[in-house]
């Protein structure tokens, strides 16, 4: 190697020391300063990363179709659109059917509902509370004639309805004082010992009750059980009737049957039962009661059969059931005792129900407005959303006989 490439190379090793004997000898202030700046660009990365992510959500968000976007592609103003979502009355047919187009040319579903509730201040949700397991509302006839009067109101003024059991699978008073509800009604008449009714109060919430609960604002929609049952006993004791039985709703939601005692009878929670007990005792005086667990046709039968099925002097010659489903059960035991009707027991009831599987048997009963009910209890609690004042309503009830009733044996 000669001095001239010899020279280069010696320049070239001597800085390449000087270089490593430098880092070498870097103070520590140098070295932290070096780790504090190499420590910043990981974040900067990460900052760049999440800036990215952050612009590829909102161009997301943005491709969304927005109303704006429609009454834009339909040549009419937002308000104009938000009309046309609504039903309203003020946007012309055709003008409404060149906005609904633009939305599905553009693939927009409608506005946020859960804005419009922000924006009007409402759930446009109604709760109804039923008084036991819905699976027994749904078999009681008298209850689906009643929810179908609450639909029938709530349904073209676009409200929802919620159902809410009274029973095993109501939610909690914590989660009922949550859940957004514009009013609520108590369908199958209510306690008024229910913690529910404490926690709607203290949200300013409406409620409206069907024959209870009785408490200190609620608007009650309420029939004349103890009059009707009344007129029901009279009847049975102008036919000659002494020895009469009676086969009671569910004093209480405990599952409990069997014959009523004044300790349990001073414990009866439901206000319809107690009126309709007191109707038969205002003729006859105080008479047995035999208790069901629930207000179903198989627990009609099992009352049937624990007061008929004993010697003919014990039997009561006239059975009054405080419900026509139970009334059924009643007939039922009945058929299965070989006890004819009414030549050896009369059966009578209270609803007026629909009950096609009698056939021929015409029951005698108390008839009541069901639907009626269903209906007065939705438009007052939609008079209470709005901010009116509706005061109670006691609905009418008529005795019906049939062919279940006639003079004892």
């Amino acid at each position: 190697m000669n001095d001239a490439n010899a020279r280069p190379l010696a320049a070239k090793a001597t800085t390449t020391a000087v270089r490593v004997r430098s880092s070498v000898v870097t103070s520590d202030s140098d070295r932290i300063d070096s780790m504090r700046r190499y420590a910043v660009r990981p974040s900067r990365l990460n900052r760049f990363r999440c800036d990215a992510r952050i612009t590829a959500t909102v161009r997301a968000v943005s491709a969304r179709p927005t109303l704006a976007a429609v009454a834009a592609h339909a040549g009419v103003s937002p308000s104009t659109a938000s009309l046309a979502f609504s039903g309203s009355p003020r946007v012309a047919a055709p003008t409404r059917e060149r906005v609904l187009t633009a939305a599905a040319e553009l693939g927009y579903a409608g506005p946020d509902p859960r804005a419009a509730s922000l924006r009007r201040g409402r759930s446009g949700v109604i709760g109804a509370f039923v008084g036991e397991r819905l699976l027994y509302a749904f078999r009681d006839p008298v209850a689906v004639a009643l929810l179908d009067g609450i639909a029938e109101v709530l349904g073209p003024h676009g409200v929802g309805l919620l159902l809410l059991a009274g029973d095993t699978g109501r939610p909690s008073t914590e989660q009922i004082a949550r859940i957004p509800l514009d009013a609520a009604i108590f369908a199958t008449c209510g306690l008024e010992d229910d913690p529910a009714i404490d926690a709607l109060r203290a949200r300013g919430v409406p409620i409206v009750g069907v024959e209870g609960p009785v408490a200190d604002g609620v608007v009650l929609v309420d029939i004349d059980d103890r009059g009707g049952t009344a007129s029901l006993a009279r009847h049975l004791h102008g036919l000659g009737h002494r020895r009469v039985e009676i086969v009671a709703m569910p004093l209480r939601l405990d599952g409990r049957r069997g014959p009523v005692d004044a300790a349990r009878r001073a414990r009866t929670h439901y206000r319809d039962v107690r009126h309709r007990l007191l109707g038969v005792e205002d003729v006859f005086g105080p008479v047995p009661v035999y208790e069901t667990a629930s207000n179903a046709v198989a627990d009609g039968i099992h009352a049937g059969r624990a007061i008929l099925d004993v010697p003919a002097h014990r039997r009561p010659t006239a059975v009054i059931a405080q419900s026509d489903v139970l009334a059924a059960g009643v007939l039922a035991a009945a058929a299965e005792l070989g006890l004819a009707v009414p030549g050896e027991v009369s059966v009578a009831g209270f609803d007026g129900a629909d009950l096609h599987w009698l056939g021929a048997t015409r029951l005698t009963t108390v008839v009541q407005p069901t639907d009626e009910k269903g209906r007065r209890a939705a438009q007052i609690a939609m008079d209470l959303v709005a901010g009116g004042h509706p005061g109670d309503v006691e609905l009418p009830v008529s005795l019906r006989v049939g062919t279940t009733t006639g003079p004892p044996p």
